[in-house]
């Protein structure tokens, strides 16, 4: 796999592979900003790729194309690792292979291309390398509660309870929100919206996976 974006400004790149463990100045605040411009366009991608997706299964899809491990694969593509800049410790200990080092740099050269191109450059970029990923994602036949109910049973946490909370609308054009409850210790909830009790349970289970989902790939 390539970057297929040619650089302007050389040091911006030099820097966005260069870790703190070799002084200052390092990627720290360039990975910052890599982050948050990955997860800007890989939403863009999901929302036109996936018009029926809800809000929780497009976090679910997201957390999986972008999540440490995932990002530190596509840092082995690119090679990132061969043109790290590590401080001496890093380098014994193989910092060059660490999957948090080498996805910290891949968002840094995200981050170096906006700030070397600017937005759109920086787009292009990172839709020509999530393309095909995106492309691959599988395609669920399980409804949400279905899939939530499994996450939950294969981690030993507790099933979740669905509550009606409120109703609103003529008969003809009833809306329903409902509460879903996953009890301690994960403590987690969320409130989904349907035009059917059903369609809200189903809203939010896949909110209630999303969030779980993405803080599993976060820890």
């Amino acid at each position: 796999m390539e970057l297929n974006y040619h650089f302007r400004d050389a040091s911006l790149a030099a820097l966005a592979l260069t870790h703190r463990s070799a002084g200052k100045p390092n990627n720290e605040r360039m990975e910052f900003l890599g982050d948050a411009l990955l997860g800007a366009i890989v939403a863009e991608m999901l929302y036109e790729t996936h018009p029926k997706a809800t809000e929780g299964e497009m976090s679910r899809l997201r957390a999986q194309l972008v999540n440490g491990q995932a990002l530190a694969v596509m840092a082995r593509e690119l090679e990132l690792g061969d043109r790290l800049k590590l401080g001496s410790g890093e380098l014994k200990s193989g910092g060059f292979r660490r999957d948090s080092i080498l996805a910290d740099a891949f968002e840094a050269l995200v981050a170096a291309v906006y700030l070397d191109g600017g937005f759109e450059a920086c787009r292009d970029t990172v839709r020509t390398l999530f393309a095909d990923r995106i492309a691959a994602l599988p395609r669920s036949s399980k409804d949400a509660k279905t899939r939530l109910q499994e996450w939950l049973q294969a981690q030993g946490w507790p099933l979740p309870q669905y509550d009606l909370v409120a109703t609103q609308g003529e008969d003809h054009a009833r809306i329903f929100d409902v509460n879903c409850v996953v009890a301690e210790p994960l403590s987690i909830h969320a409130t989904g919206r349907g035009s059917s009790r059903r369609l809200a349970e189903q809203d939010a289970a896949e909110v209630v996976l999303g969030r779980l989902l993405e803080a599993q790939d976060k820890r």
